[in-house]
């Protein structure tokens, strides 16, 4: 059993910066994939990145491909999620979560956070 928290969510001007964090308690952190996604009122899940378990490995939505870097510390527990240049259309709740398989469908991740919200203001 994994549990996720998400932190550093919150309100920005458009251009700027917000650094994202996903705690995870429980064990063997290092055994799973971890995923960024984001949801708006109305709308679908949507992928934004994920990681492999050594990070060696990563994986971008075109819509924030060159301005947000997804990455992980396995001796922390810890993924994060840097996201510069920053747009109105990124406003979401952004969740974590955990899998097994390396993908981009929301339904194959076993695992989620509560969600962070982020609003860019224009």
């Amino acid at each position: 059993q994994v549990q996720l928290v998400e932190t550093g969510g919150g309100l920005v001007e458009a251009g700027g910066s917000l650094r994202l964090s996903c705690a995870a308690s429980g064990r063997f952190f290092s055994n799973y994939v971890m995923g960024w996604f984001r949801q708006t009122s109305g709308k679908e899940r949507e992928f934004v990145a994920h990681i492999s378990r050594g990070g060696g490995s990563t994986r971008y939505a075109d819509s924030v491909k060159s301005r947000f870097t997804i990455s992980r510390d396995n001796a922390k527990n810890t993924m994060y999620r840097q996201m510069n240049s920053l747009k109105p259309e990124d406003t979401a709740v952004y969740y974590c979560a955990a899998t097994q398989l390396l993908t981009v469908r929301p339904a194959s991740y076993d695992y989620w956070g509560q969600g962070t919200q982020v609003t860019v203001s224009s």
